[in-house]
Order: structure tokens, then C-alpha cells, then sequence
């Protein structure tokens, strides 16, 4: 039975330590959608998307009200659209489609303008890529991510550098509102297929035709725990962490349920995610610094972030039947008020966060670079990152934004997507590297059948 104490814990919670639910997210399959002719696959997704997630929006207001919860994003992914447009070539329609249908239905972001080439790229799935910046830059709400890697297949060397050559491209054509295209789009390797965050959240072809799937937060309510025993040793810490998520996490199941019940729709997953927000006293670098850093990046950051990722998903996974996505902690910069101060005050690099990357829910994510960097720079960047998610069975992300100022020059994205200031880039060449071509074999311990 639920006593007082628990009741009055959850609501300081949501008042004081910045609780909420970070999304709800309707997974939607489209696969019934697809056509011979690109006038008419469109028209269908619109059809189904508005038809199908036409509550969605009230569903989550109405639940907020009810429960005393806040509920900050109502989000939609479907099928990856390449797969969808195959056939017909129809991306672009497909692209305007759901712009329209996220419009129509009051969503906050719509994932799903997805590929996933990690082993190969048929020439229509290049040709698909290629259209990734005229979309993104044309329509407000729709968000892409391409899968390049995975722990079964290796890297494909051929999508990375077409993939620096985009994310360039996506910079130039939104530079007047400073690269925004780039914050809707993600680089992957060993992408999940029930992820309710953006920009990579895509519907999984394994996946039911409708889902729910929720990601809650509460970065603020873990470092609130952990001011309460400052100064104890390593057991004490963890086992705060752990009861603090098994809470947050509850909520989430909580919020799951109901959506699920009310939309008539399977529940799906419960991410567990430490996900960040501009707001003061909302960030995981702040944590870091309560469990004895003076800012993140100093020495010691990793371990710390490694500690703190494994305690949340310990405490979470017993507090849902279903928990997925990606879990963990989020160092996105932009969004972490406590990761700009770290970079403001010189205690974090690109490559302590690379580092950091290797022990956290995915990557790189969020980071303004100056807009003079080079395309096989990006994409050096990139097979980084991806070799990190392949070697140690991780997903990971780059989600990195060239931006037409200078370093220590400052962007503003606004709203969740907050500020950043443009972190300097190694400037010596990979070039060669980059443009040898052909796939980065897979590991050994890949090899299990």
C-alpha cells in the first residue's frame, strides 16, 4: 500500500527536482502503406498516422492532468521510410506526408525518415540519404537517423562518409537558424527498434502495427537523493541511485499503463533514461559533480558516468516488466546545463566525451562544432563512435552540429534543445582513412552461432 510519505516524495518530486515524463511515444507500422505509385503511399501514411495517433495529444494532457505528472513531449515513429518508399522512390512525397500529419495531429517531433545500411547501401538507399538534408530543412517536425553499424556486421565505411558529406550539407542549408537541421538528425550503430526519444526513434519492423512506449527523466531527483548522503562510500551511493530509479521508473510504468489503456494500444517499453534539459538542477553533469567531480570531464568522470549508467538500470529494471529503448544516462551538451559549464570552464573536450561514450546510454550527442570542419573529419568522428557500439554491444550516436561561427561562440537551438557553446575539433587529417572505402569487418566475439 502507497503511504503519505510516498505520496508527498513524489509530488516534491515533480515540484521541486524536476520530474517528468520525457514522452510519449506511438510507435506506428506502416508497411501496410506501401504502393506502387508515390502519390498514393503518401497518402495513406497520412491517413494512418492522423487516424491512428489522433488521441495521442489529449491522451497525454488528459493523463498529466489527471495524475499531477507533467508530460512534456507527445511524439509519433513509424517504419524507416526507406523501407516504405523502396519500391516507388517516393521518399519526398512520404517526407511531406508526414509533416503534415504531425502538423495535423499537435506532435512535438515525428522519427522515422530512417535508414539502415549497416552491412550495405543499395543505390535507392544512397539515393534516399542524399535527400536527408532537403528534407530535414524543408518540413519542422520529422527527424532522421541512418543506422552505419552494428556489433553483427561491422561498419559500413561507404555510409560514414556519405554521412559526413550530409550532416554538412544539412548545416549549409539551415545556417541561417544555425544548423538546426542537424539537431533532427542521428548516426547510429546497433540502432533499437523501440526507442521513444529524438531524433532517432524509428518503429521497428518486429514490432506490433501500433505501440506505446514511454522515457521518463529525473536527473534532478537523483542528485537531490545524493545530496542526502554526501560523504558516504561507494555501497551507500549506489544503493541511493538504484532506489531513486526503481521511483522514477515507476512513474513511467505508471504513465505506460494508462496511455495504453486509454488508447487502446499495446504497451510497448519504458526507457529509463537520465535525459537532461536546460533547466538548473535538471542535469546529469550536476550528478557527476555530486558524486565527487569538480566538473565533469576531470579525472574520474568515466568511472563515475559508469557507475551511475549500470545503478539506473538496476533500479529500473525491477521497477517495469518492460523496460527498453536505450537506458541509461544522456551527455547530450547542448541540453545539460552542468555539461555547458564544464565546457565553458575547460574541463571537457570532444574526446572526454568520446570516452565518456563508452559507458553511457549513446554518444556523442548534441555538440556544436565550428562550421569549417571537414566532411571526413565528421565522418572520422562518426567511425569513432561507432566502432565504441560495435566492439563493446552498445548502441551509439552521433548527433553533431556544424554550426557557421567560431570556437567558444555560442548557438541557440531553444526550447529542450537548449544552447551550446562550439567545441573545438582535432584539425589533423583522416582523409585517407575515410575514403579507402568497403566495411570495417566485425569483431570477433560477434561470431555466435
Amino acid at each position: 500500500m502507497i503511504n503519505n510519505n510516498e505520496i508527498f516524495e513524489t509530488i516534491q518530486m515533480i515540484n521541486q527536482q524536476h520530474l517528468d515524463v520525457r514522452t510519449t511515444t506511438l510507435g506506428i507500422s506502416l508497411l501496410d502503406c506501401i504502393c506502387d505509385s508515390p502519390k498514393r503511399t503518401a497518402e495513406k501514411v497520412y491517413d494512418k498516422i492522423t487516424k491512428s495517433a489522433k488521441n495521442l495529444v489529449k491522451t497525454a494532457n488528459d493523463l498529466a492532468s489527471e495524475l499531477g505528472i507533467p508530460i512534456v513531449n507527445k511524439r509519433v515513429s513509424v517504419t524507416p521510410i526507406s523501407l516504405i518508399t523502396a519500391n516507388n522512390g517516393g521518399h519526398l512525397e512520404v517526407i511531406r506526408a508526414l509533416d503534415k500529419a504531425a502538423n495535423e495531429i499537435g506532435i512535438d517531433f515525428l522519427g522515422g525518415y530512417s535508414a539502415l545500411v549497416h552491412k550495405g547501401m543499395t543505390e535507392y538507399e544512397k539515393q534516399f540519404i542524399m535527400s536527408i538534408p532537403e528534407a530535414l530543412a524543408t518540413t519542422g517536425k520529422v527527424c532522421s537517423s541512418v543506422n552505419v553499424g552494428s556489433t553483427k556486421t561491422g561498419i559500413n565505411m561507404d555510409a560514414v562518409a556519405l554521412m559526413g558529406k550530409i550532416i554538412r550539407e544539412c548545416a549549409e542549408k539551415t545556417a541561417d537558424k544555425d544548423s538546426l537541421a542537424c539537431a533532427k538528425l542521428v548516426v547510429f550503430c546497433n540502432a533499437v527498434e523501440d526507442n521513444p526519444f529524438m531524433a532517432g526513434a524509428f518503429h521497428g519492423v518486429t514490432e506490433a502495427d501500433k505501440i506505446i512506449n514511454v522515457g521518463v527523466s529525473g536527473p534532478g531527483v537523483v542528485k537531490t537523493a545524493l545530496e542526502k548522503v554526501r560523504g558516504a562510500n561507494f555501497e551507500v551511493l549506489c544503493e541511493t541511485i538504484k532506489k531513486t530509479a526503481f521511483k522514477v521508473t515507476r512513474v513511467g510504468q505508471l504513465v505506460a499503463q494508462e496511455a495504453s489503456a486509454m488508447l487502446n494500444v499495446p504497451f510497448g517499453i519504458v526507457d529509463l533514461s537520465l535525459a537532461p534539459t536546460p533547466a538548473v538542477g535538471d542535469s546529469v553533469a550536476d550528478i557527476l559533480c555530486e558524486i565527487g567531480l569538480e566538473y565533469a570531464g576531470a579525472p574520474g568522470t568515466t568511472a563515475a558516468l559508469a557507475l551511475l549508467n549500470d545503478q539506473v538500470k538496476k533500479g529500473g529494471v525491477m521497477a517495469s516488466s518492460y523496460v527498453g529503448g536505450l537506458s541509461g544516462a544522456f551527455i547530450p551538451v547542448s541540453e545539460d546545463q552542468g555539461m555547458i559549464n564544464a565546457v565553458q570552464a575547460g574541463a571537457l573536450t570532444l574526446e572526454k566525451l568520446e570516452a565518456m561514450t563508452c559507458v553511457c546510454s549513446v554518444g556523442l550527442d548534441m555538440i556544436a562544432i565550428p562550421g569549417d570542419t571537414k566532411a571526413t573529419t565528421i565522418s572520422g568522428i562518426i567511425a569513432d563512435e561507432m566502432a565504441i557500439g560495435m566492439v563493446n554491444q552498445k548502441t551509439t550516436a552521433v548527433r553533431i552540429i556544424p554550426v557557421i561561427k567560431g570556437v567558444g561562440e555560442t548557438v541557440e537551438f531553444g526550447g529542450l534543445l537548449g544552447y551550446a557553446p562550439i567545441m573545438p575539433v582535432n584539425r589533423f587529417g583522416c582523409d585517407a582513412f575515410i575514403n579507402r572505402g568497403g566495411r570495417i569487418p566485425a569483431p570477433i566475439h560477434s561470431f555466435k552461432n
